[in-house]
């Protein structure tokens, strides 16, 4: 059964430093990793999702920023209606 295009893999060679390639190493034995290339893509997938998570958080503070007083009040006060709707814990 082909792969589909996303499951295949571009073959590149870089040049590391011998502390970059041990400490990749050093990860590949700790997680018992199958090859450092699997080691690299979680390190790469980890600061696509990092910078993902900043550029969210960054939009909600924009957005947040950006309410008026009168905004910020209506919120408030829609938050304060939503917290009486849930049962007490008593």
């Amino acid at each position: 059964m082909p792969r589909s295009n996303a499951a295949r893999k571009a073959k590149k060679t870089f040049s590391l430093s011998r502390q970059s390639v041990m400490y990749l190493e050093s990860l590949r034995k700790e997680k018992r990793s199958k090859s450092v290339s699997s080691v690299l893509e979680d390190i790469i997938r980890q600061q696509q999702q990092a910078k993902e998570m900043e550029r969210i958080a960054a939009s909600v503070t924009r957005y947040y920023d950006s309410l008026t007083a009168e905004e910020i009040a209506e919120d408030r006060a829609w938050g304060d209606f939503a917290a009486t709707q849930f049962p007490s814990e008593d």
